[in-house]
């Protein structure tokens, strides 16, 4: 597919803005503090098809507006020492690209086509830009022959998470239809303790088992074999009724009595993906295998933070286990360790994991899907482990900008091997869309798997 960038601007906040230097906090600035990116494709009304320009000019316009109370978004990160940043509000704002494709909405909204999207978005270049020139959002409007747009948005997992984000996303979309903002973004990071000293020393500290190094191929000494390796991103679909046949059978099987209604959708797909993965992977029982949950810690603080807090309020919760065990025991033993890595992340477990990384002289071996100069050696989260995230949560859908609700919604760029996102449905009919990122050489291995043990179902994606 090719696309041909038109026009590019920088679009500022509407009004001035407070400027200055705004600490992060220590779950800003580990993990992955790359660019995410995702599309949003759009068949326009007939009064819409010969207004392109107005198009442009009211995202651009409202765009411009909603910076105004999430100003953060229009500044640049900076590094200070010892691997950390701190975010520099400085108006400096946000590049608004326009671009052409002879491709069409239909064609590219199917799924299939998922290998395609990194075009629709901007490419943020941390490979050979320093940080604090690299902007923290970037848009890319993208006009098809048959009439449609696309809406392509990449932002920093510095300074957002997907709450965060998604949050941004909506209030802008108010301001395109001429609404107002319906809620204010809580912008104070200090509710985290960004910027401030280490409370006790490290000797007193949790030092939690997820800041371990993940584990590597048996006999490897190093990933970067399995790094070098193609990789590609691709979807696949599970029914709400196939969901419940793994929620029964993890209900079913598991090892120890099981709280508030039996196990969720994301521990059971979760868990019915780990071994999936081990068995495409043709891992050794012996192997050892790391999943890696995020879960948003929002809730769980005492008190907990504001609703609309806007920065990174997740962490990371991991669980490991031999392969041999993995696939050899029913799903319900997955499914618990899964619960149990989620049931985990208490008050105490979000405070322990800042007072461990305040007392770390450097964070750059806690950065993820990251280039930095002279870092340290960098953790790699694909064979033989793996990430699943849950978006099923996130008001992801529905983004009306004045001309109707999306065709479809996307991730763009999960195509890191092992990186897996959980998506509802747009239909609204119960079931999940799993976006994966895996090894080229793994793909077919691995929708057998998944789709073998769930009877009778064959994928239509």
């Amino acid at each position: 597919m090719s696309v041909t960038v038109k026009a590019s601007c920088t679009v500022r906040p509407m009004e001035a803005t407070w400027c200055g230097r705004l600490a992060l906090s220590e779950l800003d600035q580990t993990g992955n503090i790359g660019q995410v990116s995702f599309v949003y494709f759009y068949h326009l009304p007939q009064n819409c098809l010969s207004q392109y320009n107005t198009i442009a000019s009211t995202l651009k316009d409202s765009l411009s507006r909603v910076l105004v109370p999430f100003y953060p978004l229009a500044g640049r990160l900076h590094w200070t020492n010892n691997g950390r940043l701190e975010l520099d509000c400085n108006d400096t704002g946000v590049p608004f690209i326009e671009a052409e494709s002879s491709s069409t909405v239909q064609h590219l909204s199917h799924f299939s086509s998922s290998s395609e999207y990194h075009y629709l978005v901007p490419i943020v270049d941390y490979y050979s830009l320093p940080i604090h020139e690299l902007p923290l959002l970037v848009v890319q409007l993208t006009k098809f022959k048959c009439g449609g747009i696309c809406v392509g948005i990449t932002v920093s997992h510095a300074v957002v998470d997907g709450s965060s984000t998604f949050h941004f996303i909506r209030e802008w979309a108010r301001f395109a239809r001429g609404e107002s903002l319906h809620t204010v973004p809580f912008l104070d990071r200090k509710v985290l303790r960004a910027g401030e000293p280490p409370l006790v020393p490290l000797t007193k500290c949790h030092v939690l088992e997820k800041l371990n190094d993940p584990p590597l191929l048996l006999g490897r000494t190093d990933n970067r074999e399995e790094k070098e390796k193609k990789t590609t991103m691709a979807f696949l679909k599970i029914s709400k009724t196939q969901i419940e046949t793994l929620q029964k059978r993890a209900n079913e099987s598991s090892p120890k009595p099981i709280n508030d209604g039996g196990y969720s959708r994301y521990e059971s797909v979760t868990g019915h993906i780990w071994r999936c993965a081990s068995k495409a992977r043709k891992h050794k029982e012996n192997q050892p295998t790391e999943l890696n949950v995020t879960v948003d810690s929002r809730g769980r603080m005492k008190p907990p933070l504001p609703k609309a807090y806007f920065g990174n309020a997740i962490l990371d919760s991991v669980t490991c286990c031999l392969a041999g065990d993995l696939v050899s025991e029913p799903l319900g033993y997955t499914a618990s360790r899964i619960r149990e890595a989620i049931e985990r992340v208490s008050d105490e477990y979000v405070r322990s994991e800042i007072e461990f990384l305040k007392n770390q002289k450097n964070l750059r071996r806690f950065h993820r899907d990251f280039h930095e100069e002279g870092r340290e050696r960098e953790p790699f989260y694909g064979n033989p482990n793996l990430s699943v995230v849950s978006w099923l949560r996130l008001p992801i859908y529905g983004i009306d900008f004045g001309w109707g609700k999306e065709v479809r919604m996307s991730s763009a760029t999960h195509d890191f091997d092992g990186d897996f996102v959980l998506l509802p449905d747009p239909d609204e009919d119960g079931s999940v869309l799993v976006c994966m990122g895996l090894q080229v050489l793994h793909i077919d291995a691995f929708k057998k798997h998944f789709y073998q043990d769930i009877q009778g179902y064959k994928s239509n994606l």
